[in-house]
């Protein structure tokens, strides 16, 4: 459906800030995906976009479409999913690995919402925050954070929005207060994720051109990101975790965003797969279904 196809591009772009990344994200050519901006454009009678050399951003116009567009695209998505659903019965077992916070704390009840869609669907759930090797592990896909490093699998991105929170509980503010900005870590007790011997210590923060970037410490350190999450819920110090891990937890207030004038790094979600001729349907419907579940989630 080129229509919908062009609906998604709009957002994406809106959503990514770059109609290249857009473009790789989709498995599409730049002129393509500018070709379906311009098509929008034309049947609105309206610019949606002011363009620059380096940057783009909504016209007003742009903004009023957007703000029908993102229910109107998760409605259709919802109508396609279900009619593909009644088309296509999927059945058979899906070996999928996932990290232990992603996998425990969303994508088991995502799995069980599409599974219901799809019955006759298995699963084989691996949850570890060790890196899942798709070649030489027993799995068919992996969801992953961060930019993939081989650049010979398959990354078919779920997420590609999706950041990293500073963050705290309530009862640790209100006992050591909040930083003022990302240097001020430097005088709270920071909860670190490990992988390996590896502690993921190094935090990055951007304003207005200017990076901060400092080691931090103070705190306990996991090689569960889940631990390091219930860490902070209990008032043991500041965490910097994907948003999309710690989102529930900040929409109940159990955890309070900080140092929010400053850009945290980007931690996009992929599903990563050996290759191409690996993407079954059941496989691809599910990337579909979880994407849509994650960029509900991060609306919210």
């Amino acid at each position: 459906m080129k229509a919908l196809q062009d609906l998604e591009i709009f957002v994406r772009t809106v959503d990514t800030g770059s109609l290249s990344a857009t473009a790789r994200g989709l498995d599409l050519t730049p002129a393509a995906a500018s070709a379906a901006l311009k098509r929008l454009e034309e049947e609105l009678q309206a610019p949606l976009f002011v363009r620059s050399t380096r940057s783009l951003r909504l016209t007003r116009e742009g903004e009023v479409f957007l703000a029908h567009c993102r229910p109107a695209l998760a409605a259709l998505r919802d109508a396609q999913l279900e009619l593909s659903s009644g088309r296509q019965q999927v059945r058979g077992m899906l070996q999928l690995a996932a990290p232990s916070d992603f996998g425990r704390n969303l994508l088991l009840p995502w799995l069980e919402a599409f599974q219901q869609l799809h019955p006759g669907i298995q699963y084989r759930l691996h949850l570890s925050d060790r890196v899942t090797n798709v070649y030489s592990d027993l799995v068919d896909a992996a969801f992953r954070q961060g930019d993939p490093p081989d650049s010979s699998m398959l990354a078919l991105p779920v997420d590609l929005t999706n950041r990293r929170v500073l963050c705290a509980s309530p009862a640790y503010l209100a006992k050591h207060g909040a930083p003022d900005t990302p240097l001020a870590l430097a005088q709270h007790a920071c909860l670190c994720f490990m992988l390996g011997e590896d502690v993921y210590d190094r935090w990055r923060f951007w304003r207005d051109g200017e990076e901060a970037a400092l080691r931090v410490g103070g705190g306990n350190i996991a090689n569960d990101g889940d631990v390091v999450r219930l860490w902070a819920l209990a008032g043991r110090g500041v965490i910097y975790k994907s948003g999309l891990d710690v989102a529930a937890d900040l929409a109940a207030g159990r955890l309070v965003a900080l140092c929010t004038e400053w850009q945290t790094e980007a931690s996009p979600i992929y599903m990563v797969l050996p290759g191409r001729r690996q993407l079954t349907p059941g496989l691809r419907l599910l990337r579909e279904f979880i994407a849509e579940r994650c960029a509900a989630l991060s609306r919210a």
